[in-house]
C-alpha cells in the first residue's frame, strides 16, 4: 500500500484552495492550505508535504524573494514545486521549478499536480501530523 502524499497549497484564493482540495483529497493525497505566506512556511516545515503548490502572486514581496523562501525549506528533502505564475517571473528560476502559468484551468492544473506525486520518488516514510 503507497503511503499517504501530503500536497501543501499556497494561495491567497479561497477559491483556488477549495477547488484544489476537492479534487485531490482522498485516500492516497492529504491536501494542507495556506492562505498567507508566513503560515505555508509554518505549514512546510511542520507537516513537511510531499509537492508545495505556491502561488507567486502573493503579497510578500518579489516573487524571487517568495519562491526562494520555500525553496529553502523543501531542498533538503528535495520536495518539488509547482509555481503558479511564469518563470518569467524570476530573475532566478530553478530547473527542478515547474510552472503552470497564469491564467491556468483547473483540470490541467489538476492533472498536472497528479503526474508530479505520482513521478516523485517515493520518500522515506515520514510522520503525519
Amino acid at each position: 500500500m503507497r503511503p499517504r502524499r501530503t500536497v501543501l497549497i499556497v494561495d491567497p484564493s479561497s477559491e483556488t484552495r477549495e477547488v484544489l482540495r476537492t479534487a485531490l483529497e482522498g485516500e492516497s493525497t492529504r491536501v494542507l492550505e495556506a492562505n498567507r505566506v508566513d503560515r505555508g512556511l509554518e505549514m512546510v516545515r511542520a507537516h513537511r508535504p510531499h509537492l508545495v503548490v505556491l502561488d507567486l502572486e502573493m503579497d510578500a514581496g518579489s516573487a524571487d524573494d517568495l519562491a526562494e523562501n520555500f525553496n529553502a525549506e523543501t531542498e533538503a528533502d528535495e520536495t518539488p514545486m509547482l509555481l503558479l505564475g511564469s518563470a518569467r517571473w524570476l530573475r532566478r528560476p530553478r530547473p527542478a521549478w515547474q510552472f503552470v502559468d497564469k491564467p491556468y484551468h483547473y483540470g490541467p492544473l489538476i492533472r498536472k499536480i497528479e503526474a508530479l506525486l505520482e513521478g516523485a520518488a517515493d520518500p522515506p516514510l515520514r510522520r503525519c501530523a
